[in-house]
């Protein structure tokens, strides 16, 4: 069947034909391309590698180094001790009798001079009184003996006088020396009752003095072993009845090894921490070492220790009595010395001169002469042959070793 259209005639194709043709016909291009690609390409070289220049400079020295620094140093020796107090007073009864009253309790604060205690003594008012009464009377009877005395001696001085011109017996001359003599007598045993009896009231009337017991010192009281109703009597055995201190100021009692002792002196300076206080620490100056050994130490198979004294304020009342004392006694220190660690340094020359190695600013390493002051374990004051910054070799030059060059040492001829 033909179709027309303007006036032409055109061939009939099916719609159903041309995708299949377009596909065959576009791979059809890609194979020739691809042919052609191929016949023109020749075998491409590997991927270039980028170069470093190279570097005809001698290579840097590897090797570990230790900058010299500034830093204060301390030599110190270290002992454990306790706190205690520094000022304290025990306070007991001077009078037997039993406790009437103890307005006071512990963590009381008191001012020298308070009422802490009183007591009920034994010696009661009416048995003052008593023995006032019998001093009166013995009073009396000593000056009845004083008139019978007087009389005594009118009669045996009469008596001699007779005897000297025998006109009297001499029984009656002997009578009247007698009647002298024992009137005399009953005068002295009178006097010593007298003296018994006002020895007596006057520690009676010290007694009630006492029955008020005042605060010796400042204080708080740390200690109380009494309680109203107790009885109580003169050195009583047991420890104080009351207990103040004074705790402004905390003594600090250290234990110090027989090998260290020797290196204290008096008034150096003493730091200490306690567990109690975590990164604070106190300062004290030595005031004294005990020069016997410490209690329990210096016998067979012990070490020896020494108990070493100082004193530390205390105003805030933060201290107390028993806290554990980690201390530090600095023997010597140095402040903003030059640097370096104890074990770069080896063996000194004759001279207590040491040899370390430097690595310049050049890379090079050189030999260097140090003169060491001050040490401790663990670090070394330099006194010379090295500056601030410098880098000292801390293990054995390289090998091969670079070529040493020599250098002065800094701060030395």
């Amino acid at each position: 069947m033909n179709d027309e259209t303007d006036g032409s005639r055109r061939p009939i194709f099916s719609t159903a034909f041309r995708p299949r043709r377009l596909t065959c016909l576009a791979a059809a291009l890609l194979a020739l391309q691809a042919d052609i690609s191929l016949a023109q390409t020749p075998d491409a070289p590997p991927a270039a590698v980028e170069e470093l220049p190279h570097s005809s400079a001698e290579p840097d020295v590897k090797s570990d180094t230790v900058t010299v620094q500034r830093g204060d140093l301390q030599q110190t020796v270290e002992a454990t001790g306790k706190l205690q107090f520094h000022q304290f007073a025990d306070v007991n009864v001077q009078v037997a009798g039993q406790i009437k009253d103890v307005p006071v309790a512990v963590g009381d604060a008191v001012r020298e001079g308070k009422l802490v205690m009183e007591i009920s003594p034994t010696i009661r008012a009416n048995q003052m009184e008593n023995n006032r009464a019998q001093m009166a009377r013995l009073r009396a009877e000593l000056a009845d003996q004083q008139a019978q005395t007087d009389f005594a001696e009118l009669q045996f001085k009469r008596q001699t006088q007779l005897k000297a011109q025998n006109a009297t017996r001499e029984e009656s001359f002997e009578a009247s020396r007698m009647s002298l003599s024992s009137a005399r007598a009953r005068m002295d045993a009178i006097h010593a009752q007298i003296q018994q009896l006002e020895a007596t009231l006057k520690s009676d009337e010290e007694s009630m003095r006492h029955t008020q017991v005042l605060a010796p010192l400042s204080g708080t009281v740390v200690a109380l072993n009494a309680r109203a109703g107790q009885t109580v009597s003169i050195g009583q055995t047991g420890g104080p009845l009351l207990r103040i201190a004074d705790l402004s100021q905390m003594t600090v009692q250290a234990r110090v090894a027989e090998v260290d002792v020797t290196r204290l002196r008096r008034g150096m300076t003493a730091n200490f921490t306690t567990p109690g206080y975590a990164g604070r620490t106190w300062s004290g100056k030595l005031r004294q070492v005990i020069p016997v050994p410490a209690e329990g130490t210096g016998e067979q198979g012990k070490q020896t220790f020494y108990n070493v004294l100082f004193e530390v304020d205390n105003p805030e009342q933060e201290l107390m009595s028993g806290m554990t004392a980690q201390v530090q006694f600095i023997v010597a220190q140095a402040k903003d010395a030059l640097l370096l660690p104890v074990n770069l340094l080896g063996k000194p020359d004759a001279a207590g001169i040491y040899q370390v190695h430097v690595l310049n600013p050049d890379r090079r390493i050189v030999a260097r002469k140090v003169k060491i002051g001050m040490r401790t374990a663990q670090q070394a004051q330099v006194l010379s042959g090295l500056e601030v910054g410098e880098q000292v070799l801390t293990g054995p030059v390289p090998t091969p070793a670079p070529t040493l060059r020599p250098a002065a040492p800094k701060g030395m001829p």
